[in-house]
């Protein structure tokens, strides 16, 4: 899927109500030198033979980096019963594939999180069960497991890696901590070297072939 050596950036996120913050993400690592996949830019790249939960979860396996954004909407692809959002499969994806990622969440989703967990509904089973109206400020619930998620809340807290989620609330913060994650080029082109011969190295050490 990818068309130059640049290293790619996918920004995995909603569009609604957020457009502004996307397009001062999208200047600022283009301006890095990066190739940033991004749906808001129609810069994602797309195979008309594949739905779009396939060529969304293709461009996570393809991406270098991963950089996701949670916001209080949810996102789209939750036309069945109990079927995730596209963004959400992504980020699930991209920590399977333990791809080097980068999140950002929203302050109301975070603060959304703390009071669920004051009233008693600390985890996702428990929250599915409530009646949940949607509404500008928040649509759905699973955005806090998207945000459990991130932090890997699954594993115990000294075990956790690549498990690191910056707060904000304006396109500004969102945007200072784009540019101060990602402006170091050469260093992202460096360990993204160092993280991938690693990974060859654990896939040897599984069974000696190269095969997980």
């Amino acid at each position: 899927m990818k068309t130059t050596d640049r290293l790619t950036i996918l920004v995995s996120s909603t569009v609604y109500g957020i457009e502004e913050l996307l397009d001062r993400i999208y200047v600022v690592l283009t301006q890095y030198g990066y190739d940033v996949w991004m749906s808001h830019k129609g810069t994602m790249p797309v195979l008309p033979d594949r739905s779009n939960f396939e060529n969304c979860l293709a461009a996570v396996e393809a991406c270098d980096l991963f950089l996701g954004i949670i916001t209080p909407q949810y996102g789209s692809g939750t036309s069945a019963k109990g079927q995730r959002s596209i963004i959400h499969e992504e980020l699930l994806k991209a920590i399977e594939l333990n791809k080097p990622r980068w999140i950002l969440a929203h302050d109301q989703v975070v603060f959304a999180r703390s009071m669920m967990r004051s009233l008693g509904h600390d985890t996702a089973s428990k929250r599915v069960s409530l009646s949940f109206k949607k509404s500008p400020v928040m649509d759905d619930l699973r955005v806090i497991d998207m945000y459990e998620a991130a932090i890997r809340h699954d594993i115990q807290v000294q075990d956790r890696t690549g498990n690191w989620v910056q707060t904000f609330v304006t396109p500004q913060d969102a945007q200072l901590f784009a540019s101060a994650q990602f402006y170091r080029y050469q260093e992202a082109e460096d360990f993204i070297k160092t993280h991938l011969a690693n990974r060859v190295v654990v896939r040897t050490r599984l069974d000696g072939k190269g095969r997980l």
